[in-house]
């Protein structure tokens, strides 16, 4: 645990010249919108010669036009088509479906939690009407271990059919989905690539959790010291979600940053924001109000990065007593600037 709009709508024809028409399947309040660039084939003079061709370098140029076009559009019209921030306040049950320890989401029966959450999300939408509430879902599907494991990692993924479990959960509740990785002792750029799959689907996001990042802490356990990702891992992060958007044909993808310590994030000047990708700094940690409030001053409020989000534990944020639970009034008021992301663990 850690302790501590307006969209402008651009017509099909001009969408397709920009290589950026996705479709727009949507689920019921729950925004789901779902190709390569095809690269024409140079003409050769002459044919008889073996021909080799550089496609890490093709790409490389077709990743380079795709974020100039992303970017024109950006600073045109402020967002990207389709874009879920800052047009909507995203509200998540944090947990893992397979635990009942890790949050809200999978401590409680299924329709239970559900019923709840259900409550919650009619309270956000209660305390700031003019802005509409994103129902989410917020899985650790890549989680850090007490044990090393066979590759000296301390990771472990999710199951296939957990992943496949957790996205009909959201799915059948008319949620979006993000998928949290914990990296222990591997790295963003190995673990990133086993989520591809399901990154791809225009409904699911991604977390990443510094606390649980100690690559560069050999002979650190999880939980023993608090970990640490650099602006040059959250860039990789960005780049990785911002092709697999371009390749796709998505809106853009939501990153979750959690953060509750300064050194969780070093060099945060350095990170490099793309139209493709929203990137919220999400301050994760727990205690009393008074306490929760310093950190959200002191770690996202005083080193701004893009969007912001907010943390509250069922658990602990209400012990001892007179703690509470912050309520999303309090939040709203107390905190600058409002969180458009807010999760409960």
């Amino acid at each position: 645990m850690s302790y501590f709009r307006t969209i402008t709508r651009l017509t099909v024809p001009a969408l397709a010249t920009l290589g950026l028409v996705f479709s727009l399947a949507t689920l019921p309040g729950c925004g789901s919108r779902s190709g390569t660039d095809a690269e024409n084939p140079t003409a050769l003079a002459d044919t008889t010669k073996p021909v080799v061709v550089d496609t890490l370098a093709l790409k490389r140029q077709a990743a380079r036009r795709d974020s100039l076009k992303a970017d024109s559009i950006a600073r045109k019209n402020g967002q990207l088509p389709g874009a879920i921030l800052p047009g909507h306040r995203i509200v998540a049950f944090y947990g893992n479906i397979r635990s009942k320890g890790m949050g809200i989401l999978g401590r409680e029966p299924k329709e239970q939690m559900f019923r709840k959450f259900a409550g919650v999300l009619k309270e956000w939408q209660a305390a700031d009407p003019s802005i509409p509430v994103q129902a989410a879902l917020h899985n650790v599907t890549i989680t850090a271990q007490g044990t090393p494991g066979k590759d000296g990692k301390w990771r472990l993924m999710n199951s296939k059919a957990t992943i496949e479990e957790v996205i009909s959960w959201a799915r059948e509740h008319n949620c979006i989905l993000f998928l949290d990785v914990q990296p222990g002792h591997s790295t963003l750029e190995a673990e990133l690539p086993k989520l591809e799959q399901y990154l791809k689907q225009p409904d699911i996001h991604l977390g990443i959790d510094p606390e649980f990042s100690l690559a560069t802490m050999p002979g650190i356990r999880p939980n023993q010291r608090i970990g640490t990702l650099d602006a040059k891992d959250v860039n990789f992060t960005i780049n990785f979600l911002a092709r697999i958007v371009s390749e796709n044909k998505l809106p853009p993808k939501v990153l979750t940053v959690h953060r509750f310590t300064r050194k969780m994030i070093t060099n945060y000047k350095k990170i490099k924001l793309d139209p493709r990708v929203q990137v919220v700094m999400h301050m994760d940690g727990h205690g009393n109000p008074v306490l929760k409030k310093d950190s959200y001053r002191d770690y996202i409020e005083a080193e701004p990065v893009q969007y912001t989000g907010f943390k509250l534990f069922y658990e602990y944020d209400g012990r001892p007593a007179p703690h509470h639970i912050m309520t999303p009034k309090e939040v709203l008021t107390e905190l600058t600037p409002k969180p458009l992301y807010i999760q409960y663990q």
